[in-house]
């Protein structure tokens, strides 16, 4: 496959920037991590270069960069705190961090996953930080599943999608707008830096934001809704992040009051891009897509805030 003049300048740009930050750089290959419309990701070396979607507000990324600089024992801080513009696109660099291998679900580190999201929460939003992207992704996610060709999985998707508050739909502004979120959790969000085995760091602030601090709780508490995380490791995740002070529900009792709704948005979200994924390679959904999509179906007929959860 031929390289895009985008990912072939990036390539360049990384290998210059780890030449920078290395002198003594090994130059083995460039390797492309990611290539999506909404996001570009390559790695020479120890340096890593990641052009962001193509709607992506200079201003907000900014803004975003310096938070994430000043939060070192949190958030990767990046090596510029500017972005540069390459074929219309913004373009950050940062220093490689081991991943989480999704190869070893058993070493999946929930504790430390946790912690960070409750010192995270913790720390008071900086001024003039745009809102968490965390709604705006799912209402993104419904309006592809509107614009795929109809699925028979689609109606209990959309249907579950108008029963959510007019915040989580992001058609009215959060109801918290002082607390920082990372906005879009999961364990693909977490790198050991420095590689191989330091510390583990939150990544990724495109969704980076003041916002409803439960909506970095709510994918695993869908998963854990919909049978899909075992309960001791949402046991695990939860206590860990009660023990670190985190805001986002009550140090001790149900948390699901303040997870339900959060909850419930990922889980719309998920189905409806399993849904999207599974039209455009004309193919089935699979067992885990099907699961979400049930979970859907079952929201109209259970109340919110249920303590066991709403899927269960």
């Amino acid at each position: 496959m031929t390289a895009t003049p985008l990912l072939s300048e990036l390539t360049t740009r990384a290998r210059a920037a780890a030449h920078a930050q290395t002198p003594g750089c090994p130059c083995g290959a460039t390797r492309t991590l990611t290539d999506r419309p909404d996001g570009t990701v390559v790695r020479h070396a120890d340096t890593v270069a990641k052009a962001h979607a193509p709607d992506t507000h200079p201003t907000d990324l900014t803004t975003r960069l310096t938070t994430a600089e000043h939060l070192p024992g949190i958030l990767l801080p990046p090596l510029a705190p500017t972005p540069l513009t390459l074929h219309d696109r913004l373009v950050t660099f940062w220093p490689y961090g081991t991943p989480v291998d999704p190869d070893d679900p058993d070493a999946a580190p929930w504790e430390a996953a946790a912690t960070l999201l409750a010192r995270l929460h913790r720390t008071p939003a900086p001024t003039h930080l745009p809102p968490m992207r965390g709604p705006l992704k799912a209402l993104r996610a419904i309006t592809r599943l509107r614009a795929a060709c109809p699925h028979p999985a689609a109606a209990p998707v959309l249907h579950a999608w108008t029963l959510l508050p007019a915040w989580a739909r992001a058609e009215a502004p959060q109801p918290d707008t002082t607390t920082l979120c990372h906005g879009d959790l999961h364990l693909g969000q977490l790198v050991r830096y420095p590689a191989p085995d330091g510390p583990w760091l939150l990544i990724d602030v495109d969704d980076l934001g003041a916002g409803v601090p439960g909506w970095d709780l709510a994918r695993p508490a869908a998963w854990y809704a919909c049978g899909l995380l075992p309960p001791d490791e949402w046991t695990r995740f939860l206590s860990a992040y009660r023990a670190a002070g985190g805001p986002a529900v009550p140090a001790d009792g149900d948390p699901w009051p303040a997870l339900d709704v959060p909850a419930r948005t990922l889980t719309v979200q998920t189905a409806a891009l399993a849904i999207v994924k599974a039209v455009a390679a004309d193919r089935p959904l699979d067992e885990v897509e099907q699961a979400v999509v049930d979970a859907c179906a079952r929201m109209g007929s259970v109340p919110p805030e249920l303590a066991s959860g709403f899927a269960k």
